[in-house]
């Protein structure tokens, strides 16, 4: 080759590690986004971003996005680990006839998604949907006037925690959970609020563990375990279901509820079985007060 073929391909690589070092570095560990704020900033504490979107692209996996002040920060698609979080001032996702966070992110990504408002304004599809990832952390959100409030239905194996959240006024389902023809998925509710809707609860595909929570006002059931093609299993701890069509219901052979130590009451039916789906009691519930208390298919006594 002579010098000046050596001397162009060197500077064609420069160039090339340059702008691959200049892309590197436009992500930055944390950014923060404003309601007065401009995504073609660089989503800098003094120069924000506007949206979640902006802000995203500027953010390194397993990086924060902080929210500035209180603001609309529009829907957002998420295909990396990543914390979105708005501490001390409400984050809002206004998600009318869309979806207000979708993920869709790799094997042993983990989501986080703290003190976020995202309302579907009644026409919302799914207020978050998950599709893929190793797990989705909810913490502290309210999401309401959707469709559904979280649709998680990964495709691998993946893990969900709602921790502290409400889920209010969903026409089909607060939360759920229905995993892929190869994905599991295992759930965990811990003070979780679904009021309002027509299923509270609803489980096809995965386990699912509720506890120190409320459902009610629920126009079909406010957990639901159906399992006719899929395993689907509930294990429910201290948790109050009332006013609705039926507090707690398992349904086909590989549905399975287990009950302790929870208060179900004013609703049309309290507990139901049905289709071979075994609902099981711990002996310390109290089903009450239901226009038909209905019965457990078998007690376990405590030891």
């Amino acid at each position: 080759m002579s010098r000046f073929g050596s001397s162009k391909a060197l500077l064609v690589f420069s160039i090339f590690i340059l702008i691959f070092a200049s892309a590197a570095h436009a992500q930055a560990t944390r950014t923060w986004v404003s309601g007065v704020g401009d995504d073609a900033n660089p989503c800098s504490r003094t120069a924000p971003c506007k949206t979640f979107a902006g802000a995203i692209s500027k953010t390194a996996a397993k990086g924060v996005i902080s929210v500035l002040d209180p603001g609309g920060f529009g829907a957002v698609t998420i295909t990396k680990a990543i914390t979105i979080e708005s501490v001390g001032d409400w984050g809002g996702i206004l998600s009318a006839l869309t979806n207000g966070v979708i993920v869709n992110a790799g094997a042993a990504d983990v989501v986080t998604l703290r003190s976020l408002s995202i309302d579907g304004a009644g026409t919302g599809l799914n207020g978050v949907r998950f599709l893929a990832g190793g797990g989705l952390v909810v913490d502290n959100c309210y999401i309401a006037n959707t469709a559904t409030g979280i649709d998680f239905e990964p495709s691998g194996a993946s893990k969900l925690q709602v921790i502290n959240t409400t889920i209010n006024n969903t026409s089909s389902s607060a939360i759920l959970v229905q995993a892929g023809a190869s994905g599991s998925a295992r759930v965990s509710l811990e003070k979780a609020r679904l009021t309002n809707g027509s299923y509270g609860l609803k489980v096809n595909k995965g386990a699912v563990f509720v506890k120190d929570s409320l459902v009610s006002n629920m126009a079909q059931f406010g957990a639901k375990a159906f399992g006719v093609s899929s395993a689907a299993q509930i294990t429910i701890d201290n948790t109050m279901f009332s006013d609705s069509g039926t507090g707690v219901n398992a349904q086909g052979a590989l549905a399975s509820i287990f009950l302790s130590n929870s208060t179900i009451t004013g609703n049309a039916t309290g507990v139901s079985a049905s289709n071979g789906g075994p609902l099981t009691s711990f002996g310390n519930n109290r089903i009450v007060g239901n226009s038909v208390d209905g019965n457990p298919t078998s007690t376990i006594n405590e030891r």
